[in-house]
């Protein structure tokens, strides 16, 4: 997958969206020289992008963040630094959104600086998660969060996993899955996900679908986040 503009990553609590957003952006840095994520997860104070903060400034990724003192806060406050970040159109700007409706609703005041680059947005879904595991719950997710982020979704992304359980049956398995869901609403599936020990050769190809290789950030303080370099 190839972007050059800006991507807004949505999906349910659960989703994987961060995740997704982090190797996203690790990997179209490969590729385009100047990339940002944005961190507007406002609502959840758990496993949320700027905790791979560090990592991505390493390897040249612009990290936008809640001011210092708010870091940890469980509050709706955004940086000034937002907007000027969205214009700028020589940056691939990915922005990793709040889970559901309530969490895209930070999308409607920004109404103004997203009519000035047209947005692509990309909805996450597991299949393995509650609401997500049938095409109807897919669909109720996709539209409370277009109705609260006055935004269309435009592309789904797979990220069928199991966490630590995952194997190659299960990102098949959600890759049909993905497959029925496109085919009913309409929506080209942009990419699916699996775990970077997966994505290895001899694997079988899933027909044309690009897969993002994910290296997991977001773990409980008893595992270790794997190196994104």
């Amino acid at each position: 997958m190839a972007y050059d503009e800006l991507v807004v990553i949505v999906g349910n609590y659960g989703s994987g969206k961060t995740e997704v957003s982090i190797n996203l952006a690790v990997a179209q840095k490969q590729r385009v020289q100047e990339v940002c994520l944005v961190d507007l997860d406002l609502v959840n104070p758990y496993f949320r992008s700027r905790e791979a903060r560090k990592q991505l400034r390493d390897l040249g990724i612009q990290v936008i963040l809640p001011d210092e003192q708010y870091m940890t806060a469980d509050l709706p406050i955004l940086s000034p630094a937002v907007a000027a970040t969205i214009r700028k159109k020589d940056t691939l700007t990915i922005l990793d959104v709040g889970g559901d409706g309530v969490g895209a609703t930070v999308l409607s005041t920004l109404a103004d600086s997203l009519r000035q680059r047209i947005p692509r947005v990309l909805q996450v879904v597991n299949p393995f998660r509650p609401y997500t595991d049938t095409l109807e719950g897919c669909e109720m997710i996709r539209s409370e969060i277009e109705h609260n982020a006055k935004l269309k979704v435009t592309g789904l992304i797979g990220n069928a996993n199991l966490m630590t359980e995952t194997d190659w049956k299960h990102v098949q398995k959600g890759f049909e899955f993905m497959q029925t869901l496109s085919e009913a609403n309409g929506l080209p599936l942009e990419f699916i996900t699996a775990p970077d020990s997966l994505v290895q050769p001899g694997h079988p190809p899933l027909s044309a679908c690009p897969i993002l290789s994910i290296k997991r950030q977001l773990v409980p303080p008893w595992m270790q986040a794997t190196d994104l370099a």
